[in-house]
């Protein structure tokens, strides 16, 4: 579904990514990890169209390299940024809205309603200014808000950044459950153990560059990976 081939991309004079070459399959969730500064949200951005890049990225077979951002959401590549940003004044079904604003009125009401089968907790608080949501449920806000825009491909930055261990396994399950026949999903995240425990496959990322890639299973069991990654 995604294949990326020499990604390079940087902030003025300082390059942030050294050639990335990168796959993600169809009903495919691929982890991406490393340290901060390794440049794993440059790489989302890339991807999602708000950060300029070299080289090629191909989308179904497609070259989208010049493809404004909001073509890419059209196609199907849909953002959840770190940080959640969500629109703290906006009601969450607002906020869900939003992200289904290039759907039509039918297919918008069956995507919240999937949501809210999903995050039963944003239904019970549909009218709830979100800016008053807990970290969890903000999280899970922005995971709803992308999901109504019925991805095809969802690019995830750091689900589990500032939650407790308890809500990161709530969200990790969530995660896991997205995958599909059609959606593939690529998780960017410092938490290297439970993002590798749900991966089909991972990348390492080091100072802008691939240092390592294989099963989820592969990675979490390197000694590589476990002393720099997962503190073991």
């Amino acid at each position: 579904m995604l294949d990326v081939k020499g990604l390079r991309a940087g902030y003025g004079r300082i390059q942030a990514l050294h050639g990335i070459d990168l796959a993600v399959a169809r009903g495919e969730l691929v982890a991406l990890v490393g340290a901060n500064g390794a440049g794993k949200t440059t790489l989302l951005k890339a991807l999602s169209g708000i950060q300029g890049f070299s080289g090629s990225v191909k989308f179904e077979g497609e070259e989208i390299r010049h493809q404004p951002a909001e073509k890419r959401v059209a196609l199907g590549i849909v953002h959840c940024p770190e940080g959640r940003q969500v629109f703290g004044p906006l009601s969450v079904e607002d906020n869900l809205r939003l992200g289904a604003y290039r759907r039509g009125r039918a297919r918008s009401a069956r995507s919240l309603e999937r949501v809210y089968g999903l995050f039963p907790a944003l239904a019970e608080r549909r009218a709830q200014p979100a800016g008053t949501l807990s970290g969890g449920q903000q999280q899970m806000l922005a995971l709803g808000r992308a999901l109504m825009a019925e991805p095809r491909l969802l690019l995830l930055d750091e689900p589990s950044m500032g939650l407790a261990p308890r809500l990161v396994s709530e969200i990790f399950a969530c995660i896991a459950g997205l995958r599909a026949a059609d959606t593939a999903l690529l998780l960017v995240e410092q938490n290297a153990a439970a993002a590798l425990a749900i991966a089909d496959r991972g990348y390492v990322l080091e100072t802008g560059r691939i240092a390592l890639c294989g099963t989820g299973a592969v990675l979490l069991a390197d000694a590589g990976v476990r002393q720099a990654y997962l503190g073991l």
